[in-house]
């Protein structure tokens, strides 16, 4: 990946609300939904989705400037090669695999290559027990699950080292790093296989986040519609749905859609919020007209002693 201060656009020394004004603008502009027939620009939704990751983490966009990792995360002078779709192998052995882009620990590559084994001791002397055979290997994976699909819990089909392909059904309450743990999946061995290890990577959406098992939202409304009232659509993970938006409504208003969040793991869902913004038309002659000759006094800042 390319610089992540170049993939979105900001200097180096931009604040949070600038790198996340940037992501939102670019998220909308080259999300995969709006570019199915132009695969560069869904490259390029990745690399700005990266680059987003790493410069709202404190810690390691410190670690960026200081040279101590690359644009990817890893260690400078260490970065593995890799590609695009399926899994691929990262590190020694090729017990590592990435659905995606990104990186991922080498947990668990060793378990169950050594045999324990020891001696006991008897009245009538010691003797050696024999080691039950090793299993094979566990083979670690990272899956990237868009969010959409890891608030509807939509199955994910992946493609193991041996070419066989699974659909792979996520848990309630999936987050990210989220491990999954598929038995006899892995290496195979004198003792059986190993495990394959599912790690989920939940990619971040163009306007919508996370907060626990809800979904926040935060919806555009114009003038009108916020001093009259109206039914409008919005959309959710589940599809847009009618809102009914209460008149005088301000800017920073939420309002609650049951049911259309995240599933958690006691068998519910979290709730959609959607919070209100009011946005303005430029350059309208008849709302500035309008407002030149409104009289109100009312001090909508006096609660701050201003």
């Amino acid at each position: 990946m390319a610089d992540p201060y170049q993939a979105l656009g900001v200097a180096k020394g931009a604040s949070e609300k600038e790198i996340k004004s940037a992501y939102r603008t670019l998220a909308k502009e080259l999300h995969p939904d709006r570019n199915k027939d132009n695969p560069k620009a869904t490259e390029r939704f990745s690399d700005v989705t990266k680059a987003y990751d790493l410069l709202l983490d404190k810690d390691k966009r410190a670690q960026f400037d200081r040279g101590e990792i690359d644009a990817d995360g890893n260690p400078a002078g260490y970065g593995f090669g890799g590609g695009q779709g399926g899994g691929y192998p990262r590190g020694a052995g090729g017990q590592q695999f990435d659905f995606g882009s990104g990186g991922s620990d080498f947990g668990d590559i060793f378990d169950g290559l050594f045999g324990g084994g020891g001696r006991s001791s008897s009245p009538f002397g010691s003797r050696q027990q024999s080691a039950p055979p090793p299993k094979g290997a566990n083979v670690s994976y990272r899956l990237k699950v868009e969010f959409i699909a890891a608030a509807t819990l939509e199955k994910q089909r992946i493609t193991l080292e041996d070419g066989k392909t699974i659909d792979l059904s996520l848990p309630k309450g999936v987050e990210e790093g989220t491990q999954m743990r598929l038995g006899g999946k892995g290496r195979q061995g004198p003792g059986g296989n190993g495990d394959a290890i599912v790690t989920i990577h939940i990619n971040r959406h163009p306007f919508y986040e996370r907060d626990g098992d809800n979904v926040t939202l935060e919806l555009p409304i114009n003038l009108k519609e916020a001093v009259e009232g109206a039914k409008i659509k919005v959309p959710t993970v589940d599809g847009p749905v009618l809102l009914s938006i209460p008149a005088g409504s301000d800017s920073g208003k939420t309002l609650r859609l049951k049911n259309k969040g995240f599933h958690n793991k006691s068998g519910g869902r979290g709730d959609h919020l959607v919070t209100l913004m009011i946005t303005l038309p430029e350059n309208d002659a008849k709302l500035a007209e309008f407002v030149k000759d409104w009289d109100n006094d009312e001090n909508p800042r006096a609660e701050m002693g201003v």
